[in-house]
């Protein structure tokens, strides 16, 4: 069930889905205050550029805006992409991927009649019987954002565990990860009166029964971490006014930040739990008891994930050696509620589920009868329903899926034996699977329709060496029978960073504009991601960032030296974290592309920490305010390390004004410095959508259609 935004907690990634096969993206918060101011109007000419909407910076932008895509919009292709793009985003043939509230299916739809979308119900009879369900409209966001004059984009929402009937719905002005919360009655279909309502903050609120709700939040101005989220908790009883809150948690502000969560079983157990995030990976877990607050002696890398049959359901990220050295990283253990609340210092895990050295586990969900579990398999995708005995010991059942796919939890409650699941490949559209009971079957309910040409295609996995030796291995989507001429048009895509993986997954968009022209994808399974679990990640960390950047370098070289493409049909996309990378690949291997997209980058790393919630992800790419972490940073920051005089190839730079997670600093600067140096260079900044391509399905089809217009130009034109 989607909940409000947990910015601090590593387990709740808001992810920023652009070119790869699996939703990629910047997880929203990491770690401690942000050094002083590194450069001056002095040396770095660009500052001005960071006020992100002054008139100067905005003037710029339209000017940028109106050089590119004069170009690249009067492309001849362009309008058949846009449309193609557009007419995939707003398709009705989508899967309405629903969640089980309140016994009800709900899903929150846009298209060409709902751009900012409505949330709609079905009985659960009338969607379980596959095809289109009858649906009922209870909420229709273009109404509101019309009435209130307010451009609304939707951000989630947190329901009552016990009837489920009262929900805080999260709504975002323009895409900005802050929001607003309000309370909204199900069953009445309207927003309640005099009811609870948080002003806009990066926050997170849970129920604390019907009467009271538990937020973290700026309560006052500027009561905030150095990165920008909250540190704060307060209790809000029903009639009071904000101010009236009572305070029940304090963090620190060089924390990241501080989150609440709600967890319920079946049973009904309930675990109200406050996160303290110390770094973006460390955390202190903390629950929230009638007799006041235990903090729970579980590892800083560990996180609770769910909760069943009085269990707590933890994943390790590090080793647990209090605990006996059988808890290793990687795992899933299960923690007693009532042990912990009564011994929180000395906690008695068991073991559910031990991955392998090439397994990692991806999502796990709670239903009635049993957990749900999706984990990687030398990243294909795989899950199990896991039960309890009465002994406590834990049982798998595998649940029978198609092989070489992604396999996601779209739903699951504690209020039902159901469970939902999205499964797709590179080649494969998405299919909607429901498992139901304790038996682990699995039957599929719907699938999209193809949504380009796939017969002339196939996917393979190799491995590519990187400069340690290490294997790294990547996926490859071409046509049948391709002859190895070093000619192919290719795309290569990667993220490696935040523990994120990236694993096959249905591209529609990707398919229509570039498989079916005749192009290449490849996505790279790059150290830095969480595909082979904590180790995989870890070795991607901070000043051991090179070793990501070589595994890419490894794979474009490894196509290269396959011929399946050569240096001057081969291009590089990457978003967030994965604009860091094509940007360092940019500045460290310009003679290996020839086209890089770098969407919604950071690349001014020697700064990155003073921008948006740039100082929460220390814990990833280390401190300026560390003398040897500041060398590295500095040695691979793209916006530093640009040279005039290189002969780079052509790039595409995107961003959007209202991302207020990574910020449009980055490539704004990034842009400049090109041209002050007489770099050819396209700039794009959309000026709505947040940490994306955009508001809405309109203006995301549009960032897609420029992308494939630019990416055709410089690989398959020529």
């Amino acid at each position: 069930m989607p909940r409000l935004s947990l910015p601090a907690l590593a387990t709740s990634i808001a992810l920023f889905a652009a070119g790869s096969a699996a939703a990629q993206g910047m997880p929203p918060a990491a770690s401690a205050a942000a050094p002083s101011a590194t450069a001056s109007a002095s040396d770095d000419p660009y500052l001005w550029l960071e006020k992100v909407d002054s008139p100067e910076a905005m003037d710029w932008v339209h000017a940028e805006n109106k050089k590119s895509l004069s170009v690249l919009e009067s492309d001849p292709r362009f309008a058949t992409f846009n449309a193609q793009a557009l007419a995939i985003a707003q398709a009705r043939e989508r899967i309405p991927f629903a969640h089980q509230i309140d016994g009800g299916l709900w899903n929150f739809w846009q298209d060409a009649d709902h751009v900012r979308g409505i949330w709609r119900r079905a009985t659960p009879a009338s969607y379980d019987a596959g095809g289109a369900p009858a649906w009922k409209t209870v909420l229709d966001l273009d109404k509101v954002a019309a009435s209130e004059h307010a451009n609304w984009v939707w951000q989630g929402y947190q329901c009552e565990s016990r009837h489920e009937n009262l929900c805080l719905v999260s709504l975002s002005d323009g895409g900005e990860d802050a929001s607003t919360v309000r309370e909204f009655d199900l069953r009445k279909g309207t927003f309640v009166g005099g009811g609870f309502q948080l002003p806009k903050s990066k926050q997170s609120a849970v129920w604390d029964g019907t009467n009271a709700i538990i937020a973290a939040r700026e309560w006052t101005p500027g009561e905030l971490t150095a990165s920008g989220y909250a540190y704060i908790v307060k209790r809000l009883r029903r009639g009071q006014p904000l101010s009236a809150a009572v305070e029940i948690f304090r963090g620190q502000t060089s924390d990241v930040s501080v989150d609440v969560r709600s967890l319920s079983d079946a049973r009904g157990h309930q675990a109200l739990i406050i996160q303290r995030g110390v770094t973006f990976f460390e955390s202190e877990t903390n629950l929230l008891t009638a007799s006041g607050i235990r903090k729970l002696n579980l590892p800083k890398k560990a996180s609770v994930v769910d909760m069943f049959d009085g269990q707590l359901i933890v994943k390790l990220d590090e080793d647990w050696p209090a605990a006996g050295p059988q808890f290793t990283q990687g795992m899933l253990v299960a923690v007693d509620l009532a042990q912990a609340i009564a011994t929180p210092d000395a906690l008695h895990p068991t073991i559910v589920f031990a991955p392998t050295a090439r397994q990692s586990v991806e999502e796990v969900s709670a239903t009635k009868n049993g957990l749900v579990v999706t984990l990687l398999d030398n990243v294909r995708g795989r899950a199990s329903l896991f039960t309890r005995s009465h002994d406590g010991a834990w049982t798998a059942a595998p649940i029978a899926l198609p092989d070489n796919t992604t396999v996601g939890i779209a739903d699951a409650s504690v209020h039902s034996a159901a469970a939902y699941l999205s499964v797709a490949g590179y080649l494969q559209p998405q299919t909607q699977w429901r498992v139901a009971g304790t038996q682990a079957k699995a039957k599929p309910l719907r699938s999209l329709p193809a949504q380009f040409d796939a017969a002339r295609d196939e996917v393979e996995q190799f491995e590519a060496t990187s400069s340690d030796g290490t294997k790294i291995p990547y996926f490859i989507v071409h046509p049948k029978g391709m002859p190895l001429d070093g000619t192919h048009p290719t795309i290569l895509y990667g993220y490696g960073g935040f523990a994120v993986s990236m694993s096959p997954g249905y591209l529609g968009t990707m398919g229509k504009l570039w498989l079916e022209h005749g192009g290449v994808y490849v996505v790279a399974n790059i150290r830095g991601g969480g595909e082979f679990g904590p180790a995989w990640h870890e070795a991607g960390l901070k000043t051991s960032r090179q070793t990501a950047f070589d595994d890419f370098a490894s794979v474009a070289q490894d196509l290269i030296a396959r011929k399946v493409t050569s240096p001057r049909r081969l291009g590089i996309q990457g978003g967030s974290n994965g604009g860091l990378l094509v940007g360092v690949e940019f500045t460290q291997h310009p003679e290996l592309y020839h086209a890089v997209d770098i969407q919604v980058p950071l690349l001014d790393m020697l700064r990155y920490e003073q921008m948006d919630a740039g100082a929460s992800w220390v814990g990833e790419y280390g401190s300026v305010s560390i003398p040897v972490e500041r060398a590295f940073l500095a040695s691979i920051s793209p916006y530093e390390n640009l040279r005039a005089g290189v002969n780079y190839p052509e790039p595409f730079i995107w961003t959007t004004t209202k991302d207020d997670r990574v910020g449009p600093q980055h490539a704004r600067k990034f842009a400049a410095r090109l041209s002050e140096y007489g770099i050819p260079y396209y700039y794009y900044e959309v000026t709505e959508g947040g940490h994306g391509a955009g508001a809405n399905l309109t203006e995301r089809a549009h960032t897609s259609a420029v992308e494939y217009v630019y990416f055709t130009r410089q690989l398959m034109d020529r």
